[in-house]
């Protein structure tokens, strides 16, 4: 084989080192918080990740709190939450800009040997304020109810307890950090009940419809399902780089159209209403 001329040598040099770095060799980025939706980022980071070489975005749980401290304190490029930052307190949420890349909808969940399908918004209320301890009270067959509490800071109990509690205090239950292990529990719990993202339910639970409405994707887009939330990815003053490269794909018809709908959350395009921070509704 004929030697290589210094020409040609340097020639190919300069094409490898041009390719390592428009493939974005190197690069990583790390986004925590929001459970709710720490499966679509995960997905989309490993589908970015795949198609930019050298890309790497880490994505990591906590509830939607730490999310939201851990980008104000510029720990981390993203801080996903289930809430708007001005709703947390001890966050400056004028230094952080809000991206909104889905809408979740959250659904109350129970063992499968319990028996009602339906519940009031009141009913579902005193169940987690506690003055209604068993099934046979709402209709049901005669079962303790036993109820599993997302952890304090968790975005998804928040948004429960806006839109189904209000001022009425939860009873002190378990907690659970992670919405996976709250799915096993009442899996696995006879009499059980807790609440989720619609994402993270599977033939494991049953979802009880409240005030005779389901909890369905078409429900939220009009409002008529009104446990729901907006899904935030914040960063700490504008997105640069890598990190505003991966929200823009988050934000495409290319996720938005496929993912986004594939792994049961709802794109921003599809709801026909906008619902502010201090929970005013207008039709878009």
């Amino acid at each position: 084989m004929k030697k290589l001329g210094l020409f040609t040598v340097l020639i190919l040099m300069l094409v490898g080192l041009t390719a390592c770095k428009s493939s974005g060799s190197g690069e990583s980025i790390t986004v925590v918080g929001s459970s709710a939706l720490q499966p679509l980022v995960e997905a989309a980071g490993e589908q970015y990740a795949s198609d930019h070489y050298g890309v790497f975005v880490n994505v990591q749980g906590g509830g939607s709190g730490t999310g939201l401290s851990q980008i104000q304190q510029g720990a981390v490029s993203i801080g996903n939450s289930d809430l708007f930052a001005s709703e947390k307190k001890g966050i400056n949420s004028k230094a952080l800009v809000d991206h909104k890349v889905a809408v979740v909808g959250i659904t109350p969940v129970v063992n499968k040997q319990v028996d009602v399908t339906n519940l009031t918004t009141q009913q579902l209320r005193n169940i987690f304020a506690g003055k209604v301890t068993n099934w046979k009270q709402v209709g049901g067959k005669n079962l303790p109810i036993v109820l599993v509490n997302r952890a304090q800071g968790s975005g998804t109990r928040a948004t429960f307890e806006r839109w189904v509690m209000g001022d009425v205090p939860t009873m002190t239950a378990q907690e659970q950090d992670s919405t996976g292990m709250v799915r096993q529990i009442v899996a696995s719990t006879p009499g059980a009940i807790s609440y989720m993202a619609f994402s993270y339910v599977n033939k494991d639970v049953k979802t009880v419809k409240v005030d005779g409405v389901a909890p369905t994707e078409a429900n939220v887009h009009s409002n008529r399902w009104h446990i729901w939330a907006y899904e935030h990815m914040y960063t700490r003053g504008a997105a640069k780089g890598l990190t505003k490269r991966f929200i823009d794909y988050v934000m495409s018809d290319q996720v938005q159209q496929t993912l986004v709908k594939q792994m049961g959350y709802i794109p921003i395009n599809d709801m026909q209403i906008v619902r502010d921070v201090n929970g005013r509704v207008t039709r878009q």
